[in-house]
């Protein structure tokens, strides 16, 4: 009678380990709850100030799970450094921001000594520099320049711009507060209808780039009037949104003066804090995660990046 030898110990040891192989490879993928630090503005009703926000005043969840907060505080001083790009679109008619440069002037120059601001142009769908990062803020100033209207090298898509000016943010490296002030339309040449896949792909190296964005938005009425006009702007809103910025607009065509927005600009600019909290047990290193940000306070309204990027490789 044949006898079953029982398996060898060592063979049942090797498929076990290979049999774990594929979990311990997503756990090394896991975030390790290594904490992630983000951007919050905080506003009181119309664009004033808040009232004082303390790290128990605010909760952080992704999707049902809620988070750990691990810090909380005001984004000034050196820890809350800003590098403030302004970026024009190079399409946009130079009659009608032409007007608007002494209130850009203005702005730049009321900058806190310790925030650099940085001019650049979109332009070939990608960007030029007029300005490098600098807190010398009247010889920043002095490099605003008209763009060139719709004609030959003007940016054919702003989001390829928006895009490649985040990837390959010229700040360097020091500054925990990395934001743009982006003056367009919002009309993209390239794709200007619904499904815009430079869109989208804005959206996404925005967040894994931890750039803000805000929009004035600057057209003619005849484009805001119509169907094309209308997904430019809710574009715009929606990467501001998307990135923890804010979007500005009057009415369906370019401000009669920048003045108000750029006001309201400072007083985001004023009011932000430096969030850190442990991301969710699965969330993946490289890959960004969902977050939903609250706060106690009825009358307190919060600005944040709706998804975070969990630092490292994929």
């Amino acid at each position: 009678m044949l006898r079953r030898h029982p398996v060898p110990y060592v063979l049942v040891l090797a498929v076990s380990v290979l049999l774990a192989l594929p979990a311990l490879a997503r756990a090394q993928e896991s975030s390790s709850n290594s904490s992630v630090t983000t951007v919050v503005t905080a506003l009181g009703p119309d664009y004033s100030a808040p009232p004082s926000v303390t790290k128990q005043d605010v909760s952080v969840y992704s999707a049902k799970a809620k988070l750990n907060i691990t810090g909380w505080e005001p984004a000034t001083g050196d820890r809350g450094k800003l590098q403030l790009a302004i970026l024009i679109d190079n399409a946009v008619s130079p009659s009608a921001i032409g007007i608007q440069f002494k209130d850009l002037k203005d702005f730049i120059e009321q900058q806190p000594a310790d925030t650099e601001v940085g001019i650049f142009y979109a332009q070939y769908g990608t960007y030029t520099t007029a300005a490098k990062f600098s807190g010398n803020h009247k010889e920043v100033a002095k490099k605003l320049r008209l763009p060139f209207g719709r004609r030959a090298g003007t940016s054919p898509s702003i989001y390829l711009s928006l895009s490649d000016l985040a990837k390959k943010w010229p700040g360097g490296p020091g500054a925990s507060r990395r934001e743009v002030l982006v003056i367009t339309s919002g009309m993209d040449q390239l794709e200007p209808g619904l499904q815009n896949p430079y869109f989208e792909a804005a959206v996404a190296n925005v967040q894994k780039s931890g750039v803000i964005v805000h929009s004035i938005y600057a057209g003619p009425l005849r484009l805001g009037l119509s169907f094309f006009g209308m997904i430019a702007q809710g574009n715009l809103g929606q990467i501001t949104s998307h990135s923890g910025g804010d979007a500005f607009f009057q009415g369906l065509s370019t401000p009669v003066s920048f003045k108000p927005f750029l006001d309201q600009l400072n007083t985001i600019l004023r009011n932000q804090y430096l969030l850190t909290f442990e991301p969710p047990s699965d969330a993946r290193r490289g890959r960004l995660f969902p977050i939903n940000v609250r706060v106690e306070q009825s009358h307190v309204k919060l600005l944040y990046p709706h998804k975070i990027l969990v630092p490292g490789k994929k």
